[in-house]
């Protein structure tokens, strides 16, 4: 039985009427998969991102133009000074713990990718991270939510973003552990969007299996549209959720629903704030912070050029020092007024290597050199759109160590990211009056201390400030 005459009458004026080449050869099932799967693309946006015709800004060029962020910098958050914002960080950690208080604010963590390049297959958020427990990084940011909880006595909501790749099998993982201690309605999954990917000469539609597309995550600029159909949007409002503390996953020291943060944003007030590190290098592969005219942005390292990294301010160090670490506080009011906006937001064009099917003899192919483009959004082109968007800087040791590489990269790896989590909780334990012996391997589970004030809470609860640890230890 051939295609249906309205699938080709909507794919041929495109030039993808490939895409049900093999009709004949599918399962119903299969038939009804890939007829849902081309209803949900917009053939004709498609088109004109191969084509160039989307408005896809030259990011090269502005990031000539640009300026530094104006920034809470760390010096003066270490000194206890107001800095750009004007704002001490006391003032803020107070009025960031009065917003936890109220039970205003929720965490969305974005946990779409696989572990491919870890030699990983499974996705990334149950990846076992603890260097001593083997704790995943699904399990540390969860039970990082539940000590937030217990310490300021609300519930504290996660939205919990995955992709179709990885969706059924964290749902899985999830309820086998009991969510790790969420109760049912403090924890919300729900799934992103996706994109065809297109062959880079032609433009077509590529396809994953003769039924099938290929289809690729639209990247975390997809969130907004996600969380008003999935109805988590709803769910905050109901909720009285008015900020959103927002993560990836695969960066398992991040301070969720850090009260300073929160504070900047709320005094600042702040649609969007967003916390950066210093670059060490000017090739580091972070987004870079930007103004542009009176607009803050964030440019991609891919998209910037490298005489423009390389460029230094009077004192000697890079001008351009603000990293983007994906961490950032939404207000809920902004996002839900973005919504009618959606469709705004820039893609993002990617050359990746796609194993596909051909269209005219069915076989496998793997390509051995990039030959498909794929479309993403980024969240943090929200930026421009924002009311007083901000920046804070933290120490990169406190906040970030993402989990990207296999091991023998020289950065990212698990022992990389291991190594940043025990001297993390080394100085904690240490500070709380507490030894590590040298060469011990120590891990602090976020339910034992959620950070360095709740170790010294513990600590001194259990009376422990003169016992060394010796061997090692998971804290629990």
């Amino acid at each position: 039985m051939p295609a249906p005459a309205e699938l080709l009458a909507r794919l041929t004026p495109h030039g993808q009427q490939h895409a049900v080449g093999f009709w004949d050869d599918l399962t119903e099932g299969q038939q009804s998969k890939l007829a849902a799967q081309l209803a949900a693309v917009d053939l004709e946006q498609l088109g004109e991102l191969y084509r160039g015709d989307a408005d896809q800004p030259d990011w090269a060029e502005l990031a000539r133009t640009a300026e530094p962020p104006v920034a809470m910098r760390l010096s003066d958050r270490e000194a206890g000074q107001g800095g750009g914002l004007g704002v001490t960080p006391d003032q803020a950690s107070e009025r960031g713990k009065q917003t936890l208080d109220a039970g205003e604010v929720g965490v969305l963590l974005v946990a779409g990718g696989q572990g491919s390049r870890l030699g990983f297959d499974h996705p990334k958020g149950v990846f076992p991270i603890g260097p001593v427990s083997g704790a995943t990084l699904l399990q540390i940011h969860l039970e990082k939510a539940v000590a937030l909880a217990k310490r300021h006595g609300v519930g504290v909501p996660v939205y919990l973003m995955t992709s179709p790749i990885t969706h059924d099998e964290q749902v899985k993982f999830l309820e086998e552990n009991n969510r790790f201690g969420l109760a049912e309605d403090d924890l919300f999954v729900f799934c992103q969007g996706t994109m065809p990917a297109v062959d880079k000469s032609t433009g077509k539609m590529l396809l994953a299996d003769k039924g099938e597309l290929f289809l690729s995550p639209d990247g975390h600029g997809g969130t907004i549209a996600a969380l008003a159909s999935s109805g988590a949007t709803e769910h905050m409002r109901r909720r009285g959720v008015k900020q959103l503390f927002y993560l990836q996953v695969d960066n398992p020291i991040v301070p969720i629903g850090d009260a300073e943060m929160l504070g900047y944003h709320l005094l600042a007030e702040s649609e969007l704030t967003s916390m950066a590190v210093t670059k060490q290098a000017p090739e580091d592969k972070l987004g870079n912070f930007v103004m542009l005219g009176d607009e803050l942005n964030v440019i991609e390292y891919s998209d910037f050029p490298s005489e423009v990294a390389a460029a230094t301010d009077d004192a000697g160090g890079l001008k351009f020092w603000a990293g983007s670490i994906a961490v950032h506080v939404f207000d809920v009011a902004f996002l839900e007024r973005m919504l009618a906006l959606k469709d705004a937001l820039p893609f993002h064009i990617a050359n990746k290597k796609v194993p596909h099917v051909c269209p005219e003899r069915g076989e496998t192919v793997e390509p051995t050199e990039p030959n498909a483009l794929k479309f993403e959004r980024f969240i943090f082109d929200l930026l421009p759109k924002a009311q007083n968007p901000i920046v804070v800087e933290y120490a990169e040791e406190e906040v970030f160590a993402p989990l990207k590489n296999a091991p023998g990269a020289p950065k990212d790896t698990a022992e990389y990211v291991q190594l940043f989590m025990q001297n993390q909780h080394r100085r904690w334990l240490e500070a709380a009056g507490r030894g590590v012996a040298e060469g011990v391997t120590v891990e602090v589970s976020p339910l034992y201390g959620l950070d360095a004030e709740g170790v010294a809470e513990r600590v001194a609860a259990d009376g422990s400030q003169d016992q060394t640890i010796d061997r090692p230890t998971y804290l629990c």
